[in-house]
């Protein structure tokens, strides 16, 4: 009995939230290396390209639950996506056309493209503190759990109660839709076929009859259709707060790197990886152990490697160190 009261605390506080964060990693991590594998540069305006979208998507859902419009038990956040989704688009090409297109006809070094994303994300940062303020922001509305800590322990007998969220539930369900969707996407339709190729040879792609143009167009859709779905994920799962997301562009970079950097398979892996980590890492296990010690038997300690403060210093690490060893990632991405 012990032992599944150990594995429920488990359960509980490690693995359902570490893979509900590795979901919403690995779609921010799989905008930022289709940009890297597709348009060549690091996008350093990608976690507050995330925010943005959050933010629309928020101010829409508001809207509907003014009007009376709701999902019943699921967030109205979930009917309010496609809007947020489709305002980020627009926002994404109007920036591609105002700031990239220029650097790219001019056959502008990556560190140009770079150094202007970082210009853009602190624009998009003010633009989306301006509008919907500086303060954290709930809007999660519908049921609350799937299932209730107190209900678990009615069906289970056990001392443990596992508390399982609709938002998390609701994260892992629309991320492995996305993935399954944007995989399909690269390797079955013909534009996704001509992404691919343009990603792996430039030059033969163009000599193919391939439009770059397009290829960048349809890139930035999907781009902006990843990160306005992470971004609002995360902020059911959480809250909302734009400066969060600035924070994020070091758990999802390093995601897309550790995994391997213009590797959607590595994206997700990598985001998976780093969550678990910083989740394992910053996570006190006294009760764990507690529950598996002979008698009544307690660890003085709480068994914490590091303080939850320094979850982000654990993907900081993970990064310093594949860097150094494997600068081409875990599924052999484009070295940087």
């Amino acid at each position: 009995m012990d032992v599944l009261n150990a594995f429920v605390a488990l359960l509980n506080f490690v693995i359902i939230p570490a893979t509900a964060y590795g979901a919403q990693l690995a779609l921010g991590a799989l905008g930022v290396t289709l940009i890297y594998g597709i348009l060549r540069f690091s996008n350093f305006a990608h976690g507050d390209t995330m925010a943005f979208g959050a933010m629309v998507t928020i101010l829409v859902t508001w809207g509907m639950q003014s009007a009376g419009i709701t999902l019943g038990p699921l967030p109205t956040a979930l009917l309010a996506l496609p809007v947020g989704i489709a305002v980020t688009g627009l926002l994404v090409l109007a920036t591609d056309r105002v700031v990239y297109r220029f650097y790219r006809t001019q056959k502008a070094k990556p560190i140009i493209f770079v150094i202007a994303s970082i210009g853009v994300m602190f624009l998009l940062n003010g633009i989306v503190r301006f509008i919907i303020g500086v303060d954290d922001q709930r809007f999660a509305d519908g049921e609350r759990f799937i299932i209730s800590a107190r209900t678990f322990r009615e069906l289970t007998g056990l001392d443990e109660g596992l508390a399982f969220r609709t938002t998390q539930g609701i994260t892992i369900v629309v991320a492995v839709i996305a993935v399954a969707l944007l995989f399909w996407f690269l390797n079955r339709t013909r534009t996704g076929k001509a992404m691919r190729a343009f990603s792996d040879n430039e030059d033969l792609a163009l000599l193919s009859g391939i439009n770059p143009e397009r290829v960048v167009v349809i890139t930035w859709l999907i781009v902006a259709a990843l990160a306005t779905t992470a971004g609002v994920l995360y902020g059911l799962d959480k809250s909302f707060k734009p400066f969060t997301y600035f924070q994020l562009l070091l758990p999802i970079f390093a995601s897309a790197i550790v995994g391997g950097l213009g590797n959607p398979l590595g994206a997700i892996l990598g985001g998976f990886l780093i969550a678990f980590s910083e989740v394992g890492v910053t996570y006190a296990f006294r009760k764990v152990v507690t529950y598996l010690a002979p008698g009544d038997w307690q660890p003085d300690g709480l068994l914490q490697l590091l303080s939850t403060d320094y979850k982000f210093a654990v993907s900081f690490g993970i990064l310093l160190i594949v860097l150094l060893f494997r600068p081409t990632g875990i599924m052999k991405g484009k070295s940087i």
